[in-house]
């Protein structure tokens, strides 16, 4: 075994014990250490500075009460969180996630993936997350705003918009972004670019709602351009019914493609014709209604009450926009079996160390998340820039800037997997990519005694 193999193993011997019960973290780590080995082995001086034994912890977790009031006058309690990862290429940058599923082994694997999304983006933004076990489903817009305000109460102690711009996720869209910038706005007194995916209204982004799934899809071009293809006339599976869903369906659509599925924590629709967009975005967006609904509404869709069987679906692509580790070996192997030749994510980590070695046994064209859903940060990033120089640019110039962003990743991870001896290996070369920028970055400002 080499030295620096025989050091990155050390380094994940550490994290499993340090964070024994977060295994999300722990995966998430065990993942890029997978591919730096040939980074290291060029870049000595990385490991002499203890590069990933900074990055591995992060600069701050902060875990904080909320307290909030029912329309029943009931007092609730939730736990915030807000993990600062790195800050060596930018402010920190991440979004927040109000999920019961969120606790500090989740916030610390989607800190510590943004780390190298953020620097893949080429825009000066560091890693960050953040968010609450607070489940806004079910809740009144009083009871979030309530909640919203409470969050903010302890949250803005931490944040600016040159010190931690966080954003929306999983459970936080511009409803829930407004009532934490106006909270923020009350206690600071100031107007400023503090967080992104805002409301047009007050200096929000065009083409911030539609970023994630479109540059997904962006990405996704580039990867068929590899052999010789594009989403013209192909079938899709797509999971999910959020806002990266929705928006994935729909450029996907725009560039040809027939997507035949959509689904939500309950189950899933397959829809032979095509999914009818824009009852979904009625039924999501309006109505925030549940996916079973279109098989009741729509001739000739199957509704299956399973979620994870949706990769059973014929298809050519699949694009995972659920959550994480939604796709199992098992069904990575159905991918597989049903002729499917490309994944490409746009969830964050939704395939299981397991799914990602059957992809790559098998040929399929795989895109890692940290590649290919970094257009969600990189609009984000171009929000702070047009908050920076109040300006808002046009839907176009936003749109064009983060289909060169998505193309630019694809191209330095394409490449770095080349430079590591791993060509067209795009989750080794997204890994390596990223790294280098932040290492690189870390070795120019020193190190803190």
């Amino acid at each position: 075994m080499s030295s620096v193999q025989s050091y990155l193993e050390g380094l994940l011997e550490t994290v499993q014990r340090t964070s024994a019960h977060q295994p999300e973290f722990q995966q998430a780590v065990a993942e890029v250490f997978e591919s730096l080995a040939p980074v290291l082995e060029r870049h000595p001086e990385f490991v002499k500075a203890g590069i990933l034994d900074r990055l591995i912890e992060p600069d701050r977790l902060i875990r904080f009460r909320v307290a909030w009031v029912d329309d029943n006058g009931r007092v609730r309690v939730n736990i915030g969180y807000r993990v600062q990862f790195c800050n060596a290429i930018g402010p920190y940058k991440g979004g927040l996630r109000f999920h019961p599923s969120v606790y500090e082994g989740i916030v610390k694997f989607l800190g510590f993936e943004q780390i190298f999304k953020n620097a893949l983006t080429s825009l000066p933004i560091g890693g960050a997350k953040g968010g609450s076990d607070f489940d806004p489903k079910g809740k009144s817009d009083m009871e979030i705003m309530r909640f919203c305000q409470s969050f903010m109460n302890e949250l803005y102690k931490y944040i600016g918009p040159n010190t931690d711009v966080p954003a929306g996720d999983i459970g936080v869209g511009t409803r829930e972004i407004g009532y934490l910038f106006g909270q923020y706005k009350r206690l600071r007194d100031e107007f400023s670019g503090v967080l992104t995916g805002k409301a047009l209204s007050f200096h929000g982004s065009l083409d911030r709602v539609q970023a994630t799934g479109y540059g997904l899809c962006y990405f996704t071009e580039e990867m068929l351009k590899t052999r010789g293809r594009s989403f013209d006339g192909q079938t899709v599976v797509i999971s999910g019914s959020g806002n990266v869903a929705i928006y994935a369906c729909e450029k996907a659509t725009q560039m040809g493609a027939k997507v035949v599925t959509m689904s939500d924590s309950n189950g899933y629709v397959y829809d032979p014709n095509g999914i009818d967009l824009a009852y979904v975005k009625d039924l999501k967006e309006v109505r925030r209604g549940r996916i079973k609904e279109y098989a009741e509404t729509h001739e000739g869709v199957t509704y299956v009450a399973d979620c994870s069987k949706v990769w059973t679906v014929p298809c050519d692509i699949a694009l995972p926009c659920a959550t994480q580790n939604e796709i199992n070996k098992e069904s990575a192997e159905a991918l597989v079996k049903g002729g499917c030749t490309v994944v490409c994510e746009g969830a964050n980590m939704p395939s299981t160390p397991e799914a990602i070695e059957v992809y790559l046994s098998n040929g399929i064209l795989y895109g890692p998340a940290k590649a290919s859903n970094a257009g969600g940060v990189a609009t984000s990033g171009l929000e702070m820039s047009q908050n920076s120089e109040r300006l808002s640019w046009s839907f176009e110039e936003v749109d064009a800037k983060l289909k060169g962003i998505m193309e630019g990743i694809f191209h330095a991870s394409y490449d770095a997997s080349v430079a590591a001896g791993s060509e067209g290996n795009l989750m080794v070369g997204a890994n390596c990519a990223g790294f280098l920028k932040v290492a690189t970055a870390m070795m120019a400002q020193g190190i803190t005694y």
